[in-house]
């Protein structure tokens, strides 16, 4: 199963930033790409509208406040994948944090390499959003 991973380091505290990401419903807050998002059935999933007008459902499958992680699927998207799982964490790192975006997914009509090429750019373009907004 390919997987696809990004990692920052950013000089906030990791209280400071699962604040901002620890939230389900909080995509639109620091990632660009997103618009808005929607929670429904007790906000175990997530509809997002992205920036081009394509819409991403997503359900949350775990979370965990304490160890600042959560992981979630794609039920419906726009994306050339299937089976897919995602997690995001928020480690601390010194006086600042590291985060870490990754997953793993089938490709869907696409080869291997160009769905983890998708998946890398949007893990790694969606972290450095959110490292900017924690200026040095």
């Amino acid at each position: 199963m390919p997987t696809a991973s990004a990692t920052i380091d950013i000089p906030a505290a990791a209280d400071q930033v699962w604040q901002l990401i620890g939230g389900f419903n909080t995509l639109p807050d620091w990632l660009p790409l997103i618009t808005h998002s929607e929670l429904s059935e007790g906000g175990r999933v997530r509809t997002l509208q992205t920036a081009d007008g394509g819409v991403v459902v997503e359900r949350l499958q775990t979370f965990d406040n304490a160890a600042k992680t959560y992981s979630y699927s794609i039920e419906q998207a726009p994306f050339p994948a299937s089976d897919y799982l995602a997690t995001i964490k928020v480690e601390a790192q010194g006086q600042g944090s590291r985060v870490t975006w990754s997953g793993r997914f089938n490709a869907l009509g696409v080869s291997d390499e160009e769905v983890v090429a998708l998946f890398n750019g949007i893990y790694q373009g969606g972290l450095e959003a959110l490292r900017a907004n924690y200026p040095t």
